[in-house]
């Protein structure tokens, strides 16, 4: 039988939100209870993006189109960027989708080695934004992996950031830890339920707040910020835990051995549940998409679908929006 979960007690509306790969009737379980600020979705198809926008009003909806990996060694920003407006219009620019899609990424995950390479990836950002918000499309930037860029490299790319600044768009950024979520942040090893300050920082998780805090700030770039992917990810390098684990199931013994709770889909969802009291810290915020809740082939492990997911229903039901 399946573990009764006790219910998260009311508290301030969440900032947890989902990322989805295809349509499956529990994301929309999770939707209807009206605490999810974010969907970030591969599942392009109109009337999929216009339940989602039916059932939550209030979600700031996200998309992304299948691209191969950005290649900044030998990228041309401007001819690269309306190459690829070109391959976003026909999908972005269609009436279904301009009612229900709020913003659109670029390329996923994006590696600038050094300060020409991120120089090259902020021109194709910026240029991308311009030729997009023109339009009245807007954009997320950046939607780096956890741990990335290093932090020397932000000022080089803070040109992209202006640019969404100016058309109204957001800064994306990916965060995950393993073998907890509080894993290299400082609150790692403080036991199952640390609790977290406006102070707290971290290299993986909480990363966010040194890049708003040394750079987006003092620059008055400090804007909107949504992850679009976050949660545990055992492709995190030189980590203490299972060595071949890579999504949150592949961690549930290892927290049920080290007092992380016994019982995996709850241990996960209270570890996110601590994640959304560090997002409701800091308003530039919008909300964090869970990796994952209906996942791309090869990524179950990342799915929260059963389970999970319905636990998660009752947090963001006793953390709806306002």
């Amino acid at each position: 039988p399946t573990p009764q979960a006790t219910p998260f007690p009311p508290g301030p509306p969440s900032k947890l939100g989902l990322f989805v790969a295809w349509n499956h009737p529990q994301i929309f379980e999770v939707l209807s209870s009206q605490g999810a600020t974010v969907v970030k979705t591969l599942e392009l198809d109109r009337n999929f993006a216009l339940q989602i926008k039916q059932t939550a009003p209030q979600v700031t909806l996200i998309g992304r189109i299948d691209l191969p990996q950005i290649q900044l060694a030998d990228l041309d920003p401007l001819p690269a960027a309306r190459s690829f407006v070109d391959e976003l219009l026909p999908v972005a620019d269609d009436d279904g989708r301009r009612q229900t899609f709020d913003g659109w990424e670029a390329y996923n995950e994006p590696v600038a080695v050094n300060a020409e390479e991120m120089q090259r990836l902020a021109d194709f950002e910026a240029e991308r934004t311009r030729l997009l918000g023109d339009r009245g499309i807007r954009s997320v930037v950046g939607n780096f992996g956890t741990g990335q860029p290093p932090l020397e490299l932000w000022p080089q790319f803070l040109p992209a950031v202006q640019a969404a600044q100016q058309y109204n768009g957001w800064l994306g950024l990916h965060e995950y830890s393993a073998p907890t979520i509080y894993y290299l942040t400082t609150r790692e090893n403080q036991g199952r339920y640390p609790s977290v300050s406006p102070a707290d920082e971290g290299w993986l998780t909480l990363r966010y707040r040194k890049v708003y805090n040394q750079f987006l700030k003092p620059a008055g770039l400090a804007i909107p910020l949504i992850f679009t992917e976050l949660g545990v990810d055992g492709l995190v390098t030189d980590r203490p835990g299972p060595p071949d684990a890579r999504g949150w199931q592949d961690f549930q013994q290892y927290w049920a051995e080290n007092g992380y709770g016994l019982w995996g889909p709850g241990a996960y969802v209270e570890q996110l549940a601590w994640y959304d009291t560090a997002m409701g810290q800091d308003d530039y915020v919008v909300g964090g998409a869970i990796y994952a809740m209906a996942a791309s082939s090869g990524w179950e492990t990342y799915d929260i679908l059963g389970p999970a997911a319905a636990i998660l229903q009752q947090y963001l039901s006793v953390h709806a929006q306002a």
